[in-house]
């Protein structure tokens, strides 16, 4: 708790960062920003300069709340018949097929040059530190980083970079990036320039063309982030705010609205019935944005018939309390995976909340030659059906799982929060909101609680969840298994109006920290 700023991150080094650049006089944006790329060295796996970011900015001076999509494009060459040449049936999870351009940098750059104070370059400082002087691999780290050792020994510009005599560095040992610490410094000089059109994008190219890529430099060249507005809905007197599709935001306030019907506040938390309601709901919610997320500016997504009160009664309905859907859920809309997130409050209340990603836990397994840069698999969501709406295309971005939020009471912003886990982001953003909200639970118990998803047709619950509950929700037809590893990751800051002061809430389930003064 703190009265003057507050900075919640997934790791420590990115959490300091931030705080010094909001020591420094810098505002929320520049401290997210520094963050962000902080992160980009120290949690290597999950978060990258070549990946993807949403942001949602809260503008003290005007308490607007603005969107910034930052999420890349298929390339110019991509398209189910592209695929298929290579004999592919499905957008590959791994590899270079599985590319697309990567959004983060020109996002970053947008929204320093709209709503920052620091120069954008200074912005990277910390993070071109960690990446030439080496940082301490956290735990967390050091445990996923050796589960996925063998993605990066398919490749040996990758195999450079990521293995240390082609293992994954241990836990407390200090790794280095040198290639990407000079492509930081690239991008720190000449800005998002270097990066899109200069010689990292010339690198970046020539590697994707080494193995058969799909990547042009025009894909790179004429990429552009975008400043959208947010899509909202309300669950017991708050406003919650998601970024609008491509983004699977909407899923989230699908599965809020459903349960609004429930009163879910009268069950037992972490009961059987309890569980078996959130899950129900979303199950639906996730058969709709799987059917109808894509991007808009290639199809029309019906958010507001998604989002309404009618649909929301219409699909509570189709919710027996007494058994288990299938868990292929048919949409009842009528036709008409890893992340970090972060979250910042400063002195005059500008707010961040803040995601950025490459997917999978070390995308597509492939550096970029010598520039040291991981690229993202984002293209991984895209499906080959040419008519699902989220087939892949030239130019055209897919349905993306990460979801920054930020929650409003009268008008004025009470929550910036994020859940990070691909597919499970929905379900922990609402599981979060109605632990605080429905069950009372301070924020950081909202995030410590126990948690279930919705996975391959199976029920996943965390150890916590007792073995009564399991039995229960088996009773009712659920295929109830335990989770191997912690499920997602939260970061939370509450803004008390009243009192004047900050809560921030870190999940234990990775290494971070919330920090404030």
């Amino acid at each position: 708790m703190a009265a003057g700023a507050m900075v919640a991150t997934s790791q420590p080094m990115a959490t300091a960062a931030a705080l010094r650049i909001l020591g420094r006089g810098g505002n929320a944006m520049d401290a997210a920003i520094a963050a962000s790329a902080t992160l980009c060295v120290t949690e290597p796996l999950s978060t990258g300069i070549g990946g993807d970011c949403f942001l949602l900015f809260h503008e003290a001076a005007t308490g607007k709340l603005h969107a910034l999509n930052g999420s890349g494009r298929a390339p110019g060459r991509a398209s189910p018949d592209a695929l298929r040449a290579h004999n592919m049936t499905t957008v590959p999870e791994r590899g270079i097929l599985s590319v697309s351009v990567p959004g983060a940098v020109d996002a970053w750059q947008s929204a320093v040059e709209r709503f920052g104070s620091f120069d954008f370059g200074a912005l990277l400082e910390p993070a071109i530190g960690y990446a030439e002087n080496g940082f301490v691999v956290t735990p967390v780290i050091a445990g996923g980083w050796n589960k996925h050792a063998q993605l990066f020994r398919q490749s040996s510009d990758s195999a450079r970079s990521f293995l240390v005599d082609g293992r994954a560095p241990m836990a407390g040992s200090v790794h280095f990036f040198p290639d990407l610490a000079r492509s930081l410094r690239l991008i720190a000089e000449h800005g998002k320039d270097a990066f899109y059109r200069g010689p990292l994008a010339e690198e970046i190219i020539r590697f994707s063309h080494e193995h058969n890529g799909l990547l042009e430099f025009d894909d790179l060249a004429n990429h552009c982030s975008e400043w959208v507005e947010p899509v909202s809905s309300e669950y017991r007197g708050l406003t919650v705010c998601e970024a609008p599709p491509n983004s699977q935001g909407i899923t989230a306030l699908m599965t809020l609205n459903i349960l609004e019907q429930a009163g879910i506040e009268g069950l037992q938390q972490l009961g059987p019935a309890h569980i078996h309601l959130v899950t129900e709901a979303f199950k639906l919610a996730q058969a709709e944005g799987a059917h109808h997320i894509a991007d808009p500016a290639f199809s029309d997504v019906p958010v507001q018939a998604l989002l309404s009160r009618q649909f929301a009664q219409q699909q509570f309905a189709r919710i027996d309390p007494a058994s288990a859907m299938p868990s292929r859920v048919l949409p009842g809309l009528p036709e008409h995976r890893d992340t970090v997130y972060l979250t910042v409050v400063d002195k005059d209340r500008n707010i961040v909340s803040f995601i950025n990603s490459l997917y999978h836990p070390g995308g597509s397994g492939m550096v970029a030659g010598s520039t040291g840069i991981l690229l993202q698999n984002r293209g991984a969501c895209f499906v080959l059906d040419e008519h699902h709406g989220n087939c892949i295309a030239p130019g055209k971005r897919p349905m993306h799982t990460i979801i920054p939020a930020m929650a409003y009471r009268a008008g004025k912003p009470v929550l910036s929060f994020g859940v990070m886990g691909g597919s499970y982001q929905p379900l922990g953003q609402a599981s979060v909101i109605s632990n605080w909200l429905d069950f009372g639970m301070d924020i950081q118990e909202a995030i410590d609680a126990p948690r279930f998803h919705v996975e391959n047709g199976a029920l996943v619950v965390e150890r916590p969840v007792p073995q009564a509950t399991r039995r229960a929700l088996s009773r009712l037809g659920h295929q109830v298994v335990e989770a191997e590893t912690p499920i997602g990751g939260a970061q939370v800051i509450l803004i008390d109006w009243k009192r004047g002061v900050l809560h921030g809430a870190s999940d234990p389930r990775k290494d971070g920290c919330a920090l404030g003064y």
